[in-house]
């Protein structure tokens, strides 16, 4: 009976423990005012919120006190589906080369948001979090090539994502102009 016990204990407890994980890749170094402005969300393990999203845009504005204006923005469950906005605010974490953020959706909660990917060209990007729970492929432009899309998802799996959950973000927009309406 001891034998049992001790043995359900041992189990409890390996069953509390957290998997260990590498530390998540980020960029060095972000530009801030050259990372601002619109991103189209190209692909994500989205967020309770983002189910269904179509023409998806996340837009950054630097404020002078140093944080992140940041409106998200999307079509629920169809392109003319009804409008859903979201007025975060983005939080530089200090000494991270600007590619660690926390954003706050509600006081004072902060969610981890980091920069895993960044082009030289500032025109893809990859945000993720270290829980590997939700990830967002962004771009400048609403399409990518497919060749691109296969090297971030690989990236991806590499950084210990399961991309079997990563979701295509439909974009659709007249003439790419990227208005919402």
């Amino acid at each position: 009976m001891q034998k049992l016990s001790v043995l359900a204990a041992m189990l409890m407890i390996a069953g509390c423990q957290s998997v260990t994980r590498p530390p998540l890749t980020t960029v060095s170094h972000v530009e801030l005012p050259r990372f601002m402005g619109d991103w189209y969300v190209i692909a994500n393990i989205p967020t309770f919120i983002e189910k269904g999203a179509h023409n998806a845009i996340e837009s950054y504005r630097l404020d002078t006190d140093g944080t992140v204006a940041t409106t998200f923005t999307f079509r629920a469950d169809g392109f003319d589906g009804p409008l859903k906005r979201y007025t975060p605010r983005g939080f530089v974490v200090p000494s991270s080369g600007n590619a660690h953020w926390g954003m706050r959706f509600v006081w004072p909660f902060k969610s981890e948001y980091r920069i895993m990917y960044l082009d030289e060209s500032y025109a893809q990007t990859i945000i993720g979090r270290t829980k590997r729970d939700y990830v967002w492929i962004m771009a400048r432009a609403p399409v990518i090539p497919e060749a691109d899309y296969q090297r971030l998802v690989a990236f991806l799996a590499t950084e210990g994502y399961d991309v079997s959950k990563l979701q295509k973000v439909p974009q659709r927009w007249p003439q790419n102009d990227g208005v919402m309406q």
